[in-house]
């Protein structure tokens, strides 16, 4: 059962949300309400500091009438009044010079001042700092205003006055902790009215939550629930009984459905038994079957190289009869020659324009002998090399060029009656290091198979065999010919066994598929074919080598 402790409950969700929403609508409440009273009480407290100054500034006018001529000065005390007035904290009365018949204002105009008893004297006024109070300004523990006193002449001077502020304070605080205590009320009543609410809507579903553990754990799908806390958890409690009713018919069902099942694997298990016996037989069968076709495979295989093999016998014999032959010839008429000149010897008839006719003969004829004696000896030691390559998989350094020079020797016998041409691009001094045999097998195969087929019905064409060495470890032989090329439903199978187009002419189909192997096992390399009809083809073979230098071997004989 998948553990559901780190999820939140529809009750928690449903009191949180009450909470929140109410939470919000009592904070807003609370912040307007303080901010409309903070605005209202600040105009009121603006309107009273300006009516307060004005009244002020009147009872300083009479003050100013009736002192104006009196030698003495206004008296100390003309504005002790004001201790009856709690919010007045100072008030400064600067009597305007030009009014009264003095001159300039300064701090020495000030005719009167009023310090509440506790309050701090504060500095008097410039004309600057006064100007800048036209309106009433705020400042830390109150409110301060400059207004001007008019007599019946004009402005006769300025009444600076400040106020303090904690009355409106006290009151913002009072009406702010009221407030605070109406929004908890408020909030305790909601959470009450969630509790209650929650009981009514999750109470069903608790219950219903309840009935399926009780039937989850006991498999009783027969049993029924009725929860009719609300419309909807009594319709969910009727789709649940329906849901419980179609399970019990599912289970049922199911229990029938098991007993035939087991009933049929009964019969089942025999026949899969038996069927399993004839199926080994088969298999055992099979495998015999497969190992006898690979062995017969590799003989083939075995046969098709001692085939070209025989071929390649055949055609060294005869071409190797003819410089012999010639050879036979000229040694023969040698001992015809030096019969009579002995002859001539013993009667003493010999002259000396016999000695030289035979000297010149002799000459002659053992100039022909040398020529064809060597040609043969030629044929002999590249068909020895190429033979022995055939049959060894072991590696030898050789010369690149020197080595296709002795397979295209090889094949004189069946090149030489042809009008095809072979060229060979190969750099002079390329030595490497790798198995000769396959390369040997595989340029011959590939040759024949450019002759065979390629040239079939074509009077005169060209092989290009292209060696070059790919990076630092890697021969890139690239063999092409002009030839018929080969149609792409064979191109795709061409080196699959037994794939030929001389099938009952002499093909045997595994060439190719003999040349595959050869350079995917033998050389570890790969080799890929394009080709399409009548465009010839090409053939991309890389695998490594080892790279030497040539000086050691360039000039040297083949053992």
């Amino acid at each position: 059962m998948a553990d559901h402790s780190n999820r939140l409950s529809i009750k928690f969700l449903f009191i949180a949300l009450v909470m929140f929403i109410a939470a919000i609508a009592v904070g807003s409440a609370v912040v307007v309400k303080a901010y409309s009273e903070q605005r209202h009480h600040r105009a009121e407290q603006v309107q009273q500091i300006r009516n307060f100054a004005s009244m002020l500034a009147n009872h300083v006018v009479l003050i100013e009438q009736r002192y104006r001529n009196d030698v003495r000065g206004w008296p100390d005390d003309v504005l002790a009044f004001l201790e009856e007035v709690p919010s007045v904290l100072n008030v400064h009365i600067y009597m305007n010079p030009a009014a009264v018949g003095e001159g300039p204002l300064d701090n020495d105009n000030i005719k009167a001042t009023y310090d509440r008893i506790g309050q701090p004297q504060i500095p008097k006024r410039t004309p600057g700092d006064l100007a800048r109070l036209i309106q009433p300004r705020e400042y830390a523990d109150g409110m301060e205003y400059m207004h001007p006193i008019i007599g019946p002449t004009g402005e006769i001077g300025i009444l600076f006055i400040r106020v303090s502020g904690e009355t409106y304070d006290n009151f913002i605080s009072e009406s702010f902790m009221r407030s605070l205590v109406l929004g908890v009320v408020i909030l305790l009543i909601a959470g009450i009215l969630a509790w209650r609410f929650e009981r009514i809507i999750t109470g069903p579903i608790g219950q219903l939550i309840h009935f399926m553990r009780q039937v989850a754990r006991t498999g009783e799908y027969s049993s029924q629930i009725n929860a009719n806390g609300t419309a909807d958890s009594a319709e969910l409690s009727d789709a649940l009984n329906t849901l419980l009713k179609r399970m019990a018919g599912y289970v049922e069902r199911n229990h029938l459905m098991e007993q035939e099942y087991q009933s049929l694997n009964a019969g089942l298990e025999e026949m899969v038994s038996q069927r399993t016996t004839a199926l080994k037989e088969a298999n055992q069968e099979l495998i015999q079957t497969l190992e006898k076709l690979h062995q017969f495979q590799r003989q083939i295989v075995q046969n098709e190289k001692m085939a070209s093999l025989g071929d390649m016998v055949a055609g060294v014999a005869h071409e190797v009869n003819t410089p012999i032959g010639l050879g036979v010839t000229a040694s023969t008429m040698m001992l015809d020659r030096l019969k009579t000149l002995k002859t001539d010897f013993e009667t003493k008839n010999l002259k000396a324009s016999a000695m030289q006719k035979f000297i010149n003969e002799g000459e002659e004829n053992l100039n022909i002998i040398y020529r064809n004696l060597n040609r043969a000896a030629e044929l002999i030691s590249s068909f020895k090399q190429v033979a022995v390559d055939q049959s060894s998989e072991n590696s030898r350094v050789f010369v690149l060029a020197q080595l296709i020079d002795e397979i295209l020797l090889s094949l004189r016998p069946r090149l030489k009656k042809l009008k095809h041409h072979v060229v060979v691009e190969c750099e002079p001094d390329l030595c490497i290091e790798t198995k000769a045999g396959p390369i040997n097998q595989i340029l011959i195969n590939l040759i024949m198979n450019s002759i065979l087929h390629g040239f079939d019905d074509i009077e005169e064409g060209e092989i290009v065999i292209n060696a070059t060495i790919s990076g630092k470890r890697n021969l890139h032989i690239v063999y092409t010919d002009n030839g018929k090329g080969i149609p792409d439903e064979l191109r795709k199978r061409i080196f699959d066994p037994f794939v030929t187009t001389k099938r009952g002419q002499g093909g045997s189909g595994l060439g190719m598929h003999l040349v595959y192997n050869l350079v995917t096992q033998a050389l570890n390399g790969s080799i890929t074919v394009e080709s399409a009809t009548n465009e010839g083809v090409k053939f991309d073979i890389i695998f490594p080598v080892k790279v030497k230098e040539a000086d050691k071997v360039l000039n040297s004989p083949y053992e």
